[in-house]
């Protein structure tokens, strides 16, 4: 089940950059970027805190999961301890 990241939605939709966003949580605009393009595997959640104070959002505005191939439900239950 793939998280989908919808950063770059609401960024359109709050008609803000994601450089000026970058500046006012704090980290870099690589690291945004990775997150805008769903290539992390984790976020904090303080980090996640500040990104939706800025935007005044919630974190289900930036993040969804859906279904898909990759995972089936029971994937993984091999016991790697990241339940």
């Amino acid at each position: 089940m793939p998280i989908v990241v919808r950063l770059d939605v609401m960024l359109a939709q709050r008609k803000m950059r994601s450089k000026e966003l970058a500046g006012a949580i704090g980290i870099t605009e690589a690291n945004l970027s990775l997150l805008k393009s769903g290539k992390v595997r984790g976020v904090r959640f303080d980090t996640l805190a500040r990104i939706c104070a800025v935007l005044h959002c919630q974190p289900g505005d930036l993040l969804s999961c859906e279904p898909g191939d990759e995972d089936s439900p029971g994937a993984g239950a091999g016991g790697d301890g990241n339940a």
